[in-house]
Parts: C-alpha cells; structure tokens; sequence
C-alpha cells in the first residue's frame, strides 16, 4: 500500500525521504531521518518503532547493511516489514520480508533507495531512482519529490494514493522540512503545492531558531 524513496545529498550533506500510500497520515510512521546520521523508512504491515531503531543503530556507529541486520535479526514479525536505510556515507541496506505484501521490490541508485508494496507494476521503484539521479545539482527536496511523481507515472500503487510525505534533515537537531498531506484525493500534486511555498522560507527558520537577531521578519503579529 505505500512507495517511498529515501536520498541523501552529498554536496549539502542533507538526508530525505518521501513516501505515499493510499492509507491516511502515511508520513506520521513511516518516515525517518537524522541530520549527520542517515534516514529510514519502514513501511508494509508498519512498526514505526523500526525506523528510530536503524537510526540508532547508525548513531551507534554500524554501517546501513549492518543496521538493518542488527534490527531485522531483533524486531518482532520481521516477515511483515519492508524496510529501507541510507547512512552517513552512502551505503543502503534494504529487508522487503516474507509477508511483503503484493508486488513489491527495491531499486537503488547512488544516493538512493525506493521500495514498494501493493504496486501496479515492479518497475515504480527503478523509476523514482531514475529521476532522483536525473538532477543531482537541485534540491534534496526537489530531487525526492521529481522520484514521487515519477513513481506515480509509472504505475503506483494498485489503487488512488490518499497520502504522502517529505521529510528533510541538514544541519539542526529538527527537520528542515517535514511536510506532510494526511489525506487528499490529489497528494501528490498538493504536497509539491506546500513545497512551492516552504522551500524559499525553510532555512528562515533555522536562522530564526539559532539568530533571531539577523533572522528574516515576515510582519506577522505572532509569525513563528
């Protein structure tokens, strides 16, 4: 029921990932990620708890195929999981278990890992690694949301997708952007709508948090 693609960018050195489903709030649990560590998703029969558990394992200092082998050998109903990793330096790991549901696979690329369950097609994970490759001098986030709308052209999920995600992490303790579209009949097309409009601003508010004497002042009574 849910594609996502996890990237990182290793001019900035920021981590992201997007993710949609045709479930509500898909974001909410399946989307992880730590500035200077990596990012995860876990998704299928979801235990949100696995995505905060590869991180850790990261922070700990194992590499991403170590992390999922240390996770997945650890975790409870493993068959259920699909599971994705990218650490500090690059390198993926990935567990798509027994009980993944549908047609379902993983494509990676450099700097990229998609995966999929319940898919119209096996080639939906290959495409978003495509497109995520196809511009590496944009935006992290501009780069996740191009491998999402490719995913979708390629065929999706087997049915409408109702909800979706981008999450992006630089050089604070809290997202640069954690974007989210907890249901919708177009997601897709509204969470890059809310990007067009975030993006300029997002490290406005970084600044804001760390200088708010040289930050940015929009004139709103009240702006956060």
């Amino acid at each position: 029921m849910t594609f996502s693609l996890a990237g990182r960018c290793s001019r900035t050195g920021m981590f992201g990932a997007v993710v949609t489903s045709s479930s509500p709030a898909v974001a909410a649990r399946c989307v992880w990620a730590r500035s200077g560590v990596g990012v995860a998703c876990t998704q299928n029969v979801t235990d949100p708890t696995l995505g905060s558990k590869l991180l850790d394992r990261l922070a700990a200092g194992a590499d991403a195929r170590g992390a999922m082998d240390q996770v997945v050998a650890s975790a409870a109903y493993p068959e259920y999981r699909q599971l994705t990793v990218i650490d500090a330096a690059g390198n993926m790991g990935f567990h798509s278990g027994a009980c993944t549901l549908g047609t379902h696979t993983v494509a990676t690329g450099l700097d990229v890992i998609a995966a999929g369950n319940l898919l119209s097609s096996d080639k939906v994970p290959q495409a978003m690694v495509e497109a995520f490759e196809a511009a590496p001098d944009e935006h992290l986030g501009d780069r996740l949301l191009a491998g999402l709308r490719a995913g979708e052209a390629a065929g999706g999920e087997e049915g409408p997708v109702h909800s979706c995600g981008l999450l992006v992490v630089f050089d604070a303790e809290w997202p640069l952007t954690d974007l989210r579209v907890d249901w919708d009949d177009d997601p897709i097309t509204r969470l890059e709508d809310i990007w067009s409009v975030w993006q300029p601003q997002a490290q406005d508010y970084t600044l804001r948090a760390r200088r708010p004497d040289l930050a940015p002042s929009y004139g709103v009574p009240g702006d956060e």
